[in-house]
Order: C-alpha cells, then sequence, then structure tokens
C-alpha cells in the first residue's frame, strides 16, 4: 500500500473520527429539547437535500430501484438501530454507548454464519468470546450500574450488524451513494408518522444542533467510504477505535462523565476482538 494513500486514508478517517463525534454530541444536546423520531427525520431531510443533486448528477436513477425490497428491509433494521442509538446517548455515559456500539462486528459474524454460510472458526469464536466478556465488564449485570440504556445500546449493535450484512449484498449492484441516498429517502418514509405524531419545533437556539446531526451524518459517511477506498480495512479499522478514548475525554469535559477501570478493561477486550477479526481476515485474504 503506498505511503501516500496511507496518509489520505488516515486523513478522511480524522474527518469521520470528528463527524462522528460531533455527532454523538449533538444527539445528545438535542435530545434534550425534541424527540428522537424527530431527530432522525431532519437528519434525513438534510441529507436528501445535500444528497439529491449527486444522485440525479450520475444518472441512471431507474437501475437504483431494482434492489428496493432489500432496501426497505435493511432500512428497518438500521431505522430501528439509529433509534436506539440516539435513545442510549440520553440515557448512558457516551463512552458506554460507543464502546458497546463496537460489538456490532461481533453480531455481524453470527448474522454471517447464521444466514451467509460463513464457517465460525476458532478465531471467530475467541473474538467473540472476548466481545462478550467485554459486554459484561461494561454492563455489570446483577449491579444497581445496569439500566435500560445498555440494552437499548445493544438492540442498536445488533441492528447495525444486520444493515451491514444487508450492505454487503446491496453493493454487489448498487453503489454507495445509491445505498446512502436511500438509506435516507426509505428511513424519511418510515419515520413520518412517528415523527408528525410526536413532533416538537426545535428551540431557536438548538438549530445549530440540527445542523451538526445533518451535516455530520451525511459527511461522516462519504469519510468512511474515501478512507476504505484509499486503504486495506485492517489499517483503516483501527483508527475507528480512537472513538473510544475520544469519547471518553468528550464526555468527561462536556458532561463530567466517568469511565470506570472495570468499563476501560471491558472497552479494551471489545477492541481487542474486533482486533483479532481483522488480524485473521487479513492472513487468510
Amino acid at each position: 500500500m503506498p505511503q501516500q494513500s496511507t496518509t489520505q486514508a488516515a486523513i478522511w478517517m480524522a474527518g469521520w473520527l470528528l463527524c462522528t463525534l460531533a455527532l454523538t454530541v449533538a444527539g445528545r444536546e438535542l435530545g434534550h429539547d425534541v424527540p428522537v423520531f424527530v431527530i432522525m427525520i431532519l437528519r434525513s431531510l438534510i441529507a436528501m437535500a445535500v444528497l439529491g443533486p449527486l444522485v440525479l448528477y450520475e444518472g441512471n436513477v431507474r437501475a437504483r430501484l431494482t434492489q428496493l425490497p432489500l432496501h426497505i428491509v435493511r432500512n428497518i433494521a438500521h431505522y430501528a438501530a439509529q433509534y436506539s442509538w440516539f435513545t442510549a446517548l440520553l440515557l448512558i455515559p457516551l463512552a458506554q454507548v460507543v464502546s458497546i456500539e463496537f460489538t456490532m462486528p461481533i453480531w455481524g459474524a453470527l448474522i454471517a454464519v447464521a444466514f451467509l454460510g460463513e464457517t465460525l472458526t476458532r478465531y471467530r469464536i475467541a473474538a467473540i468470546g472476548l466481545g462478550f466478556l467485554g459486554i459484561l465488564l461494561i454492563v455489570k449485570p446483577g449491579t444497581a450500574t445496569v439500566d435500560a440504556g445498555h440494552l437499548v445500546a445493544l438492540v442498536a449493535a445488533v441492528g447495525f450488524a444486520v444493515s451491514v450484512a444487508l450492505t454487503k449484498v446491496l453493493t454487489r449492484k448498487d453503489t454507495a451513494l445509491t445505498v446512502i441516498f436511500l438509506m435516507f429517502a426509505i428511513q424519511t418514509v418510515i419515520g413520518a408518522v412517528p415523527a408528525y405524531l410526536t413532533w416538537k419545533w426545535p428551540e431557536p437556539e438548538n438549530w445549530i444542533w440540527v445542523a451538526v446531526v445533518g451535516f455530520t451524518g451525511t459527511f461522516s459517511h462519504y469519510c468512511l467510504s474515501k478512507a476504505i477506498s484509499l486503504a486495506d480495512v485492517t489499517i483503516v479499522t483501527p483508527m475507528d477505535f480512537l472513538r473510544v478514548p475520544l469519547t471518553v475525554l468528550a464526555g468527561y469535559w462536556l458532561y463530567s462523565e466517568g469511565f470506570d477501570l472495570v468499563s476501560i478493561i471491558g472497552a479494551t477486550l471489545i477492541l481487542g476482538a474486533n482486533m483479532l477479526n481483522l488480524l485473521k481476515a487479513k492472513q487468510t485474504s
């Protein structure tokens, strides 16, 4: 891999990290003012306004509808996951939400084995075991620290894993831009009624957070796609692990949130499980 491509990938990953961190903070700030359903539809409308001209410029719109039923299924799962993620931001510390989110590859591995015919190797079993142990250390079952937020965050991770598995199928025919645009378009339709029933206009001072959610929720996908196109996944993904310590710092600085030693060990185990999956995938590719 040329050094220049790796450097460029790192720059795009920096954009991804900044966007996702800003989205995390903006999601919590906005969630104190308006319902999550409203946040999600505002995000989708902004994204469609930004991406619409690009999709029209790309042309061949009719061809994009050949996989529409699968797009719908994928976005039902993604919408539920996104709703759970935004809700979890309001219930538990930011770092715990992001740490649990990183269990997504574990659920993805189980889904791939169950529905895509992939093999459950001893490396995958070890990675799954490490990931589950990490979850237990963060959630601490049987103690007073367990609450609905942890379960909601787990639902989000599973939903994102289902979404990623279906995205792998969709991108065999559709471009990443098509998948992203249809994601926001379909989720606008899915969320229209819930948003209407719970509608509340953001307070004037919170429209800046609406803009942040809309921009970062759209541009983050582009940054990640660019990074992956420039460097191997085994190079790009470890850079994403920086989200955990960065979110710890943001939670501490902005909300005085703590992150105890046991939770840090749990997050480390989850990230280690992801690294084990990546290294093994690299060896077998």
